[in-house]
């Protein structure tokens, strides 16, 4: 075979095997509540995610965790605002202690998940890994139920209502996913 056969068949195969990846992706995330959601977080990272599904909850996790810091980002950036109400800096300061937690609960849930290959208690790890994503999705949901009855001016409540919708829509998706893990 010519160099340059060689090189078309090569790009063929990568091509096919793209797709292939991006197709185990789009099935993944079909077992999701919010599938494009997951499909636009994960599909970028096809080529490393390839058809493992441990990596698909690794990368999905770190992504969730990403997300987590800008949000938190975002609420601090929140906290520096001039003429917020008590109420708005109570709820901010909240918010933001609860979003820390939800760091803390997804870094934590990224180590166990990093080591779950090698445990010998897998079954164990994995009840700890949902009961930690599923307390920051009640993290998450702490922080906009803050809102109920008390006056927030809109730059606040849509910067924290926005940052929040999608951390809860990634968390929930993380959820979903672990369901693929054979753990």
């Amino acid at each position: 075979m010519s160099t340059s056969m060689q090189t078309v068949s090569a790009a063929t195969t990568n091509k096919a095997s793209a797709k292939t990846y991006k197709i185990f992706i789009k099935s993944a995330c079909n077992s999701t509540t919010y599938p494009k959601v997951c499909y636009k977080a994960l599909s970028p990272s096809a080529s490393a995610i390839k058809t493992d599904t441990n990596k698909l909850c690794n990368i999905a996790l770190s992504f969730t965790l990403n997300a987590t810091y800008n949000a938190s980002s975002s609420i601090d950036s929140l906290s520096k605002m001039k003429g917020l109400s008590p109420s708005e800096k109570e709820i901010i300061h909240d918010c933001a202690e609860t979003t820390g937690e939800a760091i803390d609960e997804l870094e934590k849930s990224l180590k166990t998940l990093a080591n779950l290959q090698g445990s010998g208690h897998k079954a164990d790890e994995m009840n700890d890994l949902k009961t930690w994503v599923s307390a920051v999705l009640t993290d998450e949901y702490t922080c906009t139920d803050e809102f109920d009855g008390q006056k927030v001016s809109k730059a606040v409540k849509n910067t924290i209502n926005k940052s929040v919708l999608h951390l809860a829509q990634l968390t929930s998706n993380c959820l979903a996913l672990f369901n693929l893990l054979d753990y």
